[in-house]
């Protein structure tokens, strides 16, 4: 059987999602092609050529390309069978079973890809009566496969870290863990793993970091929604990891909650070469940060910025920076945050524009508030749509994102770009520019040592 996999786009990774089930349903016996549209062109030869294709869709981006492009692959060939797997899946089943898809698999979807072939490969379509066979959502353990790459784009084709210094360096992507203990309401991992998580075992990870070594990388993205979901697990691997490669680097991600109750892994983390650990903050308003069910208050997030800071370890916060209870006065107090934690160096700039998004299925719509505010589920978009109270935000908002554009930011310092949203911000009020510049110039600005950072902005 001929299986086509197809990704669309994960922040400028070699997707973990198409190779680790490469490696699966090759051991199956099928006939495996993997294409990533970021990097790559999806010829018809090869969409005519399979018996199965297979949409990947960790994120609400990558979904929506996946959408565009599943027309081009039913008028092609209209007799293969069409699936999605992978996050935002299940959270759209009703919709994507509407477009074609017949086959949607969440969760650990390994093992449902094997099934779907072997079923296929069986009966071909006849199997298809009475509809899906394979678990919508599957949280069972697996014992994983060394992913493979082949046929994947070099890692030279992906994102690469620049350091402080200037120099570039290849990037590698691994998974040790998926899912997570956490239940944020806004987060698309909560719907599918409902507070759990699955460990991919150590042998395999560090396998495939290997692989990835001898390909080139010289520093690795641990892409686990939380690396100390299991901190004996992760601390493990990065001690090996740094025992074999002791001149690789990595970076991570993980919760605030987490950085504080397991601080004391904060010098192994740097010791074993964490040049960064990212961290979703989201906010500094504590009444937002629980609507969102984050387990943390912006002074947690003070005293994980001064831990890192002792430690000699960078911290990366993200944010979502406009949501229904953002206001003129607290954005302004959000970037007053930023400058006085002495983060500024450390915030992409996209930071200061993202958005709140609520897809099918997410958390907050449990919350009467949130139900009240949303309009009706817009399927182009695959979110519900919302408008602040003050018109004047959502123009904030659209300004903000102009600044901040790559395109536009690309050649402006990190602090040339917070300048100009600071200017923003304050004249949104009526607050003299000049005054509020004199302000910002008057603030400790000596230089500081560049972060170091992927040239992929984090962005869903």
């Amino acid at each position: 059987m001929n299986v086509l996999l197809i990704s669309t786009y994960e922040l400028g990774r070699q997707p973990f999602g198409l190779a680790s089930p490469a490696a699966w349903l090759k051991q199956a016996g099928a006939s495996v092609t993997s294409v990533d549209l970021a990097a790559q062109q999806l010829s018809r030869e090869l969409i005519a050529t399979a018996d199965l294709i297979a949409f990947y869709v960790p994120m609400h981006t990558a979904t929506r390309i996946a959408v565009r492009a599943l027309e081009q692959v039913k008028a092609v060939n209209p007799r293969a069978h069409l699936c999605f797997y992978g996050l935002y899946a299940p959270a759209n089943e009703a919709f994507l079973r509407r477009l074609g898809a017949q086959t949607l698999l969440g969760g650990e979807f390994e093992q449902g890809l094997v099934a779907l072939v072997q079923r296929l490969s069986e009966n071909g379509h006849a199997s298809l009566k009475g509809g899906q066979r394979e678990p919508l959502i599957s949280l069972g353990r697996q014992h994983f496969l060394v992913p493979d790459r082949s046929g994947l784009p070099g890692l030279g084709k992906y994102a690469h870290l620049t350091l402080s210094t200037g120099e570039h360096r290849t990037v590698g992507y691994a998974e040790a863990s998926r899912g997570c203990k956490h239940l944020c309401r806004h987060c698309p991992i909560v719907p599918v793993y409902e507070g759990r998580f699955r460990v991919i075992q150590r042998e395999v990870v560090l396998e495939d970091i290997r692989r990835q070594v001898a390909a080139g990388a010289r520093h690795i993205t641990f892409g686990d929604p939380d690396f100390f979901n299991g901190p004996r697990h992760a601390v493990a691997i990065v001690q090996d990891l740094h025992g074999e490669f002791p001149h690789l680097t990595y970076d991570v991600t993980i919760k605030v909650e987490h950085l504080l109750k397991h601080s004391d892994h904060l010098p192994t983390l740097r010791d074993t070469g964490c040049l960064f650990v990212t961290s979703a903050v989201e906010s500094f308003d504590d009444r937002v940060l629980e609507i969102l069910g984050k387990h943390h208050t912006a002074e947690d997030c003070g005293r994980t910025v001064a831990l890192f800071r002792g430690a000699g370890l960078t911290f990366v916060p993200t944010f979502v920076a406009f949501n229904p209870w953002t206001t003129l006065r607290g954005y302004r107090e959000f970037l007053a945050a930023i400058l006085r934690l002495h983060l500024v160096e450390n915030v992409a700039p996209i930071q200061y524009a993202v958005r709140l998004l609520i897809p099918a299925r997410s958390k907050l719509l449990d919350l009467p508030e949130v139900r009240e505010l949303v309009g009706e589920f817009d399927e182009a978009a695959l979110c519900y749509p919302w408008s602040n109270p003050d018109p004047a935000v959502d123009r904030l908002c659209a300004e903000v994102l102009e600044v901040v554009k790559p395109a536009r930011a690309k050649h402006k310092s990190r602090w040339e770009i917070f300048g100009e949203v600071w200017k923003l911000a304050h004249e949104s009020c009526g607050i003299d520019a000049a005054k509020s510049i004199r302000v910002l110039e008057s603030t400790d600005m000596l230089p500081r040592e560049r972060i170091p950072y992927l040239s992929e902005p984090w962005f869903c």
